[in-house]
């Protein structure tokens, strides 16, 4: 890898275009490869070991664009899948969104004695106690309120807006009893979800801050290549290359509503190629900051 290799961004569907828009915002110099795994989507109603597998086969298949950092830009892939694939890729940097959302979560909460941190997610990441384990590390007292919302990913994928009837009616059943409960703050902890952010605030107040935690990924990300010495030191603005496992005609149609721009047609993969044995890149590690 070199300053000039690019960042991967991993997602089950379209949620992670969020984080590259983002680091499009942070890092705008940096070549930004993404793999979004249309075909196998959600992985929030997975079982860990189907999710770790599908991740180390994704990230084995984009070995040879010599990525210098992958975000895992998926909150239910980071909390069952980053540990393993962190091992089974020790020579390569990996990352995900859940430290970042959870420590901007906190920092939201300010002095509150005991905090109330609600968490809207997917039902695999909220089963497997991540967001729990993050927060409760940096702020011992906050009381947690964690909310699955398996209907949100698919109603995304599909494309509805903030003015289709259903969305508003699903929205209101996942934040209703978070509103009751009194929630200090709320975390999106989904990188489907801000694309019905501003709705969300709205229905939640303006007083409860609305965590998104692309940009604090994406602040992480330039972190720690600054510290690698691996910032592209380009002139002009750096490139986006997409791959999907299908329906690339979509993915391109809906992408604009995550990314704010228009994109080329992703490159088709199709699953059956990502099943070869995964292996791991050369065991060769630049130093970084965690």
């Amino acid at each position: 890898m070199s300053p000039s290799s690019p960042i991967v961004v991993i997602d089950s569907g379209l949620g992670g275009l969020t984080v590259v828009r983002a680091i499009q915002n942070v890092l705008p110099k940096e070549d930004i490869v993404y793999f979004g795994d249309t075909a196998r989507l959600p992985y929030g109603s997975k079982t860990a070991a189907t999710v770790c597998s599908f991740v180390e086969q994704i990230i084995s298949y984009l070995q040879s664009k010599n990525p210098k950092h992958v975000v895992i830009a998926c909150n239910t892939a980071t909390a069952l899948a980053l540990q393993s694939v962190q091992h089974t890729f020790a020579s390569l940097p990996i990352t995900g969104v859940i430290e970042p959302g959870a420590k901007a979560a906190v920092i939201a909460a300010g002095s509150k004695m005991v905090p109330t941190i609600a968490v809207l997610a997917t039902e695999a990441t909220v089963r497997s106690k991540a967001y729990e384990r993050a927060i409760h590390r940096r702020r011992h007292h906050a009381r947690l309120l964690m909310r699955p919302a398996p209907l949100l990913v698919p109603i995304i994928e599909e494309g509805r807006t903030v003015n289709d009837p259903l969305v508003r009616v699903a929205l209101q059943q996942y934040l209703e009893p978070l509103i009751r409960n009194r929630m200090n703050v709320l975390v999106l902890g989904c990188t489907h979800y801000p694309v019905y952010r501003e709705l969300i605030q709205e229905m939640t107040g303006k007083v409860v801050p609305v965590i998104d935690s692309a940009q604090q990924c994406a602040e992480d990300v330039a972190r720690r290549l600054k510290i690698a010495g691996m910032l592209h030191g380009q002139n002009g603005a750096g490139s986006l290359s997409s791959f999907v496992t299908d329906d690339p005609e979509r993915f391109q149609l809906l992408a604009p509503r995550f990314l704010g721009m228009e994109i080329d047609r992703p490159t088709w993969v199709h699953p059956e190629e990502l099943y070869a044995p995964v292996m791991p890149p050369s065991p060769v590690r630049l130093s970084q900051s965690a």
